[in-house]
């Protein structure tokens, strides 16, 4: 007891002193009862490093860090006084409270004097990082779009920190331009918090897109609207907490607005879109695509009230009827590309009214897919109603026939460039009727997928050459044979690209007359999957257009060997492509284009060329003196430590293994 009466707190028993100042003061002691008699000795001052301090009956936390003790107002009151640049980017380093103290602060609000100006040191200032989470001063060059900065961010990168960094580093530089959000953080997205961000500390932005970011509603894109008046360009993707509230604010605010794309973005309605039609006068393109709230009251509204600089209009996936298209063909003076796809509602009736209104008088291009109304009678009058144009694309229109395609090709006399896909009901007759229609004009004719294409005998049909074609793609149709292609070569004799990846009813027979009926000399050819064709076709490719060919793709043609590439070898001087992948060659056919002085091969792919061994590493070594490209990948031959030396030895080829 003696011990405990004389001790004074400077012993092991309570190192730092006495933890209460008013020692008699029970109540904060555990309960000891009445019966225990202790003595309380002088206490000693409370250090700042203890956990707690007590002052007379209050308990108290320790003292916050100085840099913690200013409120949020004082702190943004100096903040904005701060000379730009360097100043700045350097207390928004100090933490995350500060980084995003800075990011909240507008242009309009910061004090701009003598006081304020930027201080002249002589070495660089240390930007805010926007690529790590923890706030540093290394921050990664920011790449230059059309003139102004642009920064991407995805998946984990994303995050409301990186979009405080980025509109305050980049502030010394003029400001963001364009900033691309794809993805999100799944632990700490970007949320409209981060949008604020950007809103407040990049006035100049341009450019918006935001796909795949379920967490930014419509608060972060008002405050968009109201801190970027300059927007141009706006793309939302997947965005299902926006609703029109957002479009509203921004047809309002960001009047500069030429380009406007949205898809997946379930809570979007009419509203929005009317919005846009009257407030936005310098729209250009518009792309609407699966929102299924989206109906002819928006699509009517928009694009009648912005018919006279609309250019581009994407509609896909929408609950639209006839109408919508009755207004597109009246209202769209402007409009010179358009795109129609998925409309399960619109019939026949409502491409025979958009081809009847007269107003796509300067429609160039026009693509339609997957639409059920897109019948022979609606495509007549689109040619009708369209003098001006020149590209049509049309996929998966089961009601389409060989009628409708002759009236569309009479009527289309300024048509440059066709394509069909999965049009089944299009046979050999619509095929011809159309070079025999658009003879003068049309440059580019595609057919891919398309079944009704048979192999059969319709006489030697008495049409003038089509000499205007260039080029000529019929890819994985597989009734069309040596019968067709043989038709098809006296009718195109100034071809410079052929594709018929996939045909495995061609023959030497068929491909060769086309070779010998094309005069000004083949650049492109492209027979991939062509399983028929031998040595005896790519010999004659070689020795009649090798002056002119630069692309030759032979993947697939297993019946083409060494012959092949000794006929290249000697006679391609402008080759620059090659692939060979899938074909019965050795290294004895690699060596001979190894040993060709006048070949300067930039792309080489003997992908799968199971015959293929280390002996032709010699030959590849010469010609990586030219290539940019090499594809080993598959040659089971070639070990993976000889490819590994030569991808040393090329450091200049990109080779795939």
């Amino acid at each position: 007891m003696s011990k405990l009466f004389e001790f004074t707190g400077d012993g092991d028993f309570c190192p730092g002193g006495s933890l209460y100042p008013n020692p008699k003061e029970t109540s904060l002691f555990l309960s000891l009862g009445r019966h225990v008699d202790v003595y309380f000795p002088a206490c000693k001052r409370s250090r700042v490093s203890a956990p707690f301090v007590f002052s007379g009956d209050q308990l108290k936390q320790k003292k916050k860090a100085s840099i913690d003790v200013l409120p949020d107002e004082c702190l943004f009151e100096i903040f904005r006084r701060l000379p730009a640049g360097q100043e700045r980017s350097a207390c928004a380093c100090v933490s995350k409270r500060w980084l995003l103290l800075m990011s909240n602060i507008r242009g309009d609000e910061l004090c701009c004097n003598e006081a304020t100006l930027p201080l002249k040191r002589e070495d660089n200032p240390a930007p805010i990082n926007g690529q790590d989470e923890e706030i540093s001063g290394d921050e990664p060059p920011v790449n230059k779009d059309d003139g102004y900065l642009s920064r991407v961010l995805e998946g984990k990168k994303a995050t409301d920190v990186r979009l405080a960094a980025i509109a305050v580093g980049t502030s010394g530089h003029g400001g963001l331009g364009k900033l691309l959000i794809r993805g999100n953080n799944s632990i700490r997205g970007v949320t409209d918090l981060g949008l604020r961000a950007v809103a407040r500390g990049c006035p100049s932005l341009k450019v918006l897109s935001i796909w795949n970011v379920s967490s930014v509603g419509d608060e972060g894109l008002i405050e968009i609207a109201n801190g970027c008046r300059e927007l141009e360009k706006l793309e939302l993707c997947h965005c299902n907490a926006v609703s029109d509230k957002a479009l509203i604010s921004l047809a309002k605010n960001c009047r500069q607005l030429t380009d406007i794309s949205i898809d997946s973005c379930s809570s979007l309605r009419n509203e929005g879109l009317q919005a846009i039609g009257q407030n936005c006068p310098n729209l250009k393109s518009i792309s609407i695509n699966n929102c299924p709230h989206v109906g002819d009251q928006g699509i009517a509204s928009l694009l009648s009230n912005a018919s006279c600089v609309l250019t581009k209009v994407k509609l896909q996936t929408l609950q639209v009827t006839d109408f919508s298209l009755a207004v597109i063909g009246h209202y769209g003076k402007a409009v010179t590309d358009l795109i129609l796809a998925n409309l399960q509602n619109v019939s026949e009736r409502g491409f025979w009214v958009m081809g009847n209104g007269h107003g796509l008088q300067k429609l160039r291009s026009f693509a339609v897919t997957s639409c059920q109304g897109m019948t022979d009678l609606g495509l007549k009058e689109l040619g009708k109603g369209c003098p001006n144009l020149k590209q049509l694309c049309v996929h998966k229109c089961a009601f389409l026939s060989d009628s409708g395609l002759d009236s569309f090709a009479k009527a289309a006399l300024s048509l440059e460039r066709l394509q069909l896909e999965e049009c089944h009901r299009i046979t050999q007759s619509g095929l011809f009727a159309v070079l025999a229609n658009c003879g003068d004009k049309l440059k580019s004719l595609t057919l891919v997928h398309c079944l009704g294409m048979k192999d059969l005998s319709m006489g030697s049909p008495m049409l003038s050459p089509c000499k205007s074609l260039r080029s000529l793609s019929i890819r994985h149709c597989p009734g069309f044979g040596d019968v067709s292609l043989v038709m098809l070569a006296k009718l195109c004799p100034n071809l410079q690209h052929v594709d018929l990846s996939g045909l495995q009813g061609i023959t030497d027979a068929g491909f060769v007359p086309l070779l010998e009926n094309c005069d000004g000399g083949l650049v492109k050819i492209k027979i991939s999957g062509c399983t028929n064709l031998t040595d005896k076709a790519v010999s004659a490719i070689a020795e009649m257009h090798g002056w002119t060919l630069e692309v030759l793709n032979l993947e697939g043609c297993r019946k083409v060997g060494n012959t092949s590439l000794v006929a290249i070898a000697e006679n391609c001087p402008l080759l620059n492509d090659l692939d060979v992948s899938l074909c019965a060659v050795t290294d004895f056919g690699v060596a001979a284009l190894g040993r060709a002085d006048q070949l300067n091969l930039l792309i080489l792919s003997i992908s799968g060329c199971t015959q293929i061994s280390e002996k032709c590493l010699p030959a590849l070594r010469r010609l990586g003196q030219s290539l940019v490209g090499l594809n080993l990948q598959h040659c089971s031959g070639i070990s993976k430590k000889s490819v590994d030396l030569l991808v040393k030895q090329l450091w200049r080829c990109d080779i795939l293994h």
